[in-house]
Formats: structure tokens, sequence, C-alpha cells
């Protein structure tokens, strides 16, 4: 079966809008982070090589490195949140008909659902780091695409919310509380300023236009 990264974009969200649970909104927000880094490496594609930005070629080259290596780590968390929710409902689907049944589907439920942690987790992680990056599209960036370098900031910052909301979700249900504490507030770490550095970014875009 094909990768969802390798579908047409109609299949992809005709899957996204049928009553199967995958792909689901964690794929959603590692996609978001994806056409995020992928509108930042635009804008930097479209400033190399103009004679008028030449003082900040190097400047931009570099960032396009990284927001295409951005780009591609966001491509791989799609398939890895369909994979470990499907694992997730393999668990919930463990027989529990006795005692030792029982225990097995518990751990292997809780086993699971830290991971269904840390995917979302590294998605916010991504999409934070594709917000900075955004950002020095904006301010560097051609002015002819600057509203694309905002598209971007925007996009990542839907990315990175939707993947807190996953987050959320999956230690709420852990029963190793010092394990979903310790990741609750790695996501804070990850989560500090954003609003505000969003909002500058945006506030910037708009003042160039």
């Amino acid at each position: 079966m094909n990768e969802i990264k390798d579908k047409a974009i109609e299949v992809y969200l005709d899957q996204l809008a049928s009553a199967s649970a995958t792909p689901g909104g964690g794929s959603a927000a590692a996609l978001m982070g994806a056409q995020s880094a992928a509108l930042t490496s635009m804008v930097c594609n479209l400033t190399i090589g103009k004679p008028k930005y030449l003082e900040v070629e190097v400047q931009m080259q570099a960032l396009l490195l990284k927001s295409e290596a951005l780009r591609k780590s966001l491509l791989g968390m799609i398939k890895a949140d369909v994979e470990v929710f499907n694992r997730l409902m393999a668990a919930y689907g463990l027989a529990k008909e006795t005692d030792a049944d029982k225990a097995l589907r518990s751990q292997a439920i809780q086993d699971v659902l830290k991971e269904a942690t840390e995917v979302p987790l590294a998605c916010a992680r991504a999409c934070a780091e594709a917000i900075v990056l955004s950002r020095d599209a904006a301010i560097t960036g051609n002015l002819a695409v600057i509203s694309d370098a905002g598209a971007a900031t925007m996009s990542a910052y839907g990315g990175l919310k939707s993947a807190a909301l996953n987050v959320y979700i999956n230690t709420a249900s852990l029963k190793d509380r010092a394990f979903a504490e310790a990741k609750l507030a790695e996501l804070k770490v990850i989560m500090a300023n954003v609003e505000e550095l969003v909002a500058d970014t945006y506030d910037l875009v708009k003042a160039k236009l």
C-alpha cells in the first residue's frame, strides 16, 4: 500500500474525511508542519539568485537546507502517526476474557500510549522549529513572496497546536503519571513564547505588504 505522502491530495483528503480513524488529526498536524517547511523553502528558492538579495544569499541557502530537512522529517511523522494509532487500536482489541488477558491488554495499551505521546510531541517540536524558520524567511526573504512566509508561520502554528492536543489526550490516559508529567513539561517548554512569536511574525509580514 502506498504511503499517505505519496497519494494525490484529493485521495488523502477523501481518506481524512472518511469513517476510518486514520489518517487523523496527528497526520494532519504533521502535514501542516511539512507544508510550512515547504513554503519557507519556496521563499528561499525565490530569494536565492536574485541580484536584489545577494547580501542574504548565503543566509537563505542555509535556511533552505534547514527547511528541506525539516520537511522530510515531518513527512515521516505522517506515517508514524498512522502506525502508532493502528497499534493502539490493536492493543485495545486484545482479549479481555480472563484476568491474565486483562493484565496483558492493559499493559499493551499503556506501552503503546507512551509511543502515541512521543509521536505528536516530536511533531510539536518540529512545528515549533518550522515557526522559527518561517520567521527567518519573513525577515530576509524576497518581498514579492513575503505573504507566503506568513502562511508558513500560520501553517506551522496550526500543526503545533494540533499536535499538542494529541499529546494532551494521550497523556490523560497514561497510568505512569511521572512519564506523563515529564512529557507535558516538555510540551510546555516547546510552546513557551509561541503565541507571541507567531503574532509578531504575522505583524511583521503584514507590515511589509
